[in-house]
């Protein structure tokens, strides 16, 4: 009987462990959003862009209905998806609950393209808001 009541406080203890983990993991960092965001887009991910994004970026739809719009504007463009050979964040600026995060994507084509993603925390997670793109060199 004692031992059933150790393993019955070592699995409580476990649980509440768990609860307590997932509770303060804050997520990932504005950069790691930022990085995936180019991603999604050059994955042409739309359902990923819509996740990562903020409700000023949603168009005003639905998740179905902006993943749909975006797959229709983007089928006869299959040319601007997967061109990314390598992501990076070249300057990171983060203040309280908002984040400007620049990017440096560099194509397979040797293209370098600068962005510049801006982010805020909503609910613990940050969101992208706000999306300029920057320049393009060789």
């Amino acid at each position: 009987m004692a031992i059933l009541i150790v393993v019955i406080a070592l699995v409580v203890a476990l649980v509440v462990a768990m609860i307590v983990a997932v509770a303060r993991d804050p997520g990932p960092a504005p950069a790691d959003v930022a990085v995936g965001y180019e991603h999604a887009w050059d994955r042409l991910d739309f359902d990923v862009v819509y996740r990562l994004s903020g409700e000023e970026l949603h168009d005003g739809l639905a998740r179905g209905d902006f993943v749909a719009a975006k797959r229709a504007a983007y089928d006869a463009q299959g040319q601007l998806g997967h061109l990314i050979a390598h992501a990076a964040v070249s300057e990171e600026a983060v203040a309280g609950d908002t984040a400007r995060i620049d990017t440096r994507l560099t194509l397979r084509d040797g293209t370098t393209v600068e962005n510049r993603v801006l982010l805020r925390r909503r609910h613990s997670d940050w969101v992208v808001v706000g999306y300029d793109l920057r320049s393009a060199t060789t």
